[in-house]
């Protein structure tokens, strides 16, 4: 496309210039010889180098040799319609452009710096006398003393720089902006196939939730039926954990797929932690793992309490599955006069920089086992609140996960706005 343009470009100048400038000269004459022989140069370049772009091979190099050439190219214009004032020394700051949009800021500043060298040095050889001006044009149609020639020199040079220099400055721009409009359309294609996944999955939790309570209670009179050996028992314990894990996983997914409006009140984040904590210790891998918490007595927010919970649930549980045995998982609550910060940490093996932008993204998750829903319902839960969720890892020491919460000017005024709801079911 840009080779097309730049043949255009050269025929239509080439025809200016036989028409208007050099209209009144006899046909045939120095100058128009000159101007078909740099027509011919140009197809000729563009041809070769048309030819080395299709086979692929060193594409830098072979569009940094055409911007060279074409400064060549109105160079050779240059000479035959003015010199230093001509007007075609506009066309040097088109082949800037040209460089800036193929290559950046290495392309721009290759083509500037062959312009001026090319621009600069034809006027010197205009004014020590190395090249004559053409013989057929009037003496009066060329500037060859330094005085008269030095203040066009300079400006077109200028004009050059400043050329290069915003035209790399938009196709830096113009490739940032298609860059993130690039990966936009990616997520929002990833977006939609995943809400198509979520409204499947939610519909296959809601069906095998519950067979799993079925499961769940039969396996209970079971074990409370008195006639299970101990090896019986032990069986029984390990089937009732795992349905337990699928229940919290048909719950996440539940809940992602179905989130409704939260229903604020007043009420006192530190006992929901003391009593997640508590339920932690008794489920999954409690026993291996410590929870603990360590904050204030009493730390009364604004917000949804059962949402809250599930946040705190989700983030617990997330911390105890990436310990290993004998590890503690911290929950600390921090409060000042603007702010309470919840905060879950945990000795694990922290988060690799690549899964960190995608950390919250539904159905994402770093686990061999897991969907990765756990997050997403926590992001999703932090934003409906108007929370912010904050992320600390080192592959060294662990991940803390931090939920900022913002303290309310007027509570009575949220519980007039919002609609109250009555709590998911807990998570055991």
């Amino acid at each position: 496309m840009l080779t097309a343009l730049r043949l255009a470009v050269h025929t239509v100048f080439l025809v200016f210039t036989i028409t208007l400038y050099l209209g009144g000269l006899p046909a045939g004459g120095y100058s128009s010889k000159w101007a078909a022989f740099s027509l011919a140069a140009a197809y000729t370049t563009a041809l070769i180098f048309a030819v080395l772009l299709r086979r692929g091979k060193n594409l830098p190099s072979v569009a940094l040799a055409q911007l060279v050439t074409d400064q060549l190219v109105w160079t050779a214009f240059v000479y035959i319609t003015g010199g230093a004032t001509s007007g075609g020394t506009s066309l040097y700051g088109l082949t800037c452009l040209t460089g800036a949009i193929l290559l950046g800021l290495r392309g721009a500043a290759v083509a500037t710096v062959a312009g001026i060298a090319a621009y600069g040095g034809l006027c010197i050889a205009f004014i020590t006398g190395l090249v004559p001006r053409p013989p057929d044009q009037p003496a009066e149609a060329y500037t060859i003393e330094w005085a008269s020639a030095r203040y066009p020199i300079l400006v077109n040079i200028l004009a050059m720089v400043v050329v290069a220099s915003l035209a790399s400055y938009l196709a830096e721009r113009l490739r940032t902006t298609g860059g993130r409009l690039v990966q936009a359309t990616q997520r929002a294609e990833e977006a939609e196939r995943l809400a198509v996944l979520g409204r499947l999955a939610a519909a296959l939790a809601h069906e095998i939730r519950n067979p799993l309570g079925s499961i769940a209670g039969s396996i209970e009179l079971l074990r409370t039926g008195g006639t299970l050996s101990e090896q019986d028992q032990q069986l029984c314990g390990i089937i009732q954990r795992e349905t337990q894990r699928l229940t919290d996983l048909m719950n996440d997914m539940l809940d992602l797929s179905r989130p409704r409006v939260p229903s604020k009140e007043r009420f006192d984040l530190t006992a929901v932690a003391r009593e997640v904590v508590e339920l932690a210790a008794r489920s999954g891998r409690g026993t291996d793992v410590r929870v603990v918490y360590t904050g204030p007595d009493h730390a009364e927010i604004t917000a949804d309490p059962a949402q809250m919970r599930q946040v705190l649930w989700n983030l617990v549980r997330n911390a105890i599955q990436a310990s290993s045995a004998g590890d503690e998982v911290g929950v600390h609550i921090d409060v000042t006069d603007k702010t309470t910060i919840l905060s879950i940490s945990d000795r694990g093996p922290g988060i690799a920089p690549s899964a960190r932008d995608r950390l919250f993204d539904a159905f994402f998750t770093t686990r061999s086992h897991g969907v990765g829903i756990g997050l997403a319902v926590v992001k999703r839960i932090v934003d409906d609140h108007a929370f912010t969720v904050e992320v600390d890892t080192d592959q060294d020491r662990g991940t803390t996960f931090r939920v900022i919460i913002q303290s309310s000017a007027d509570p009575a005024d949220e519980l007039s706005t919002t609609r109250r709801a009555v709590p998911p079911t807990p998570h055991r």
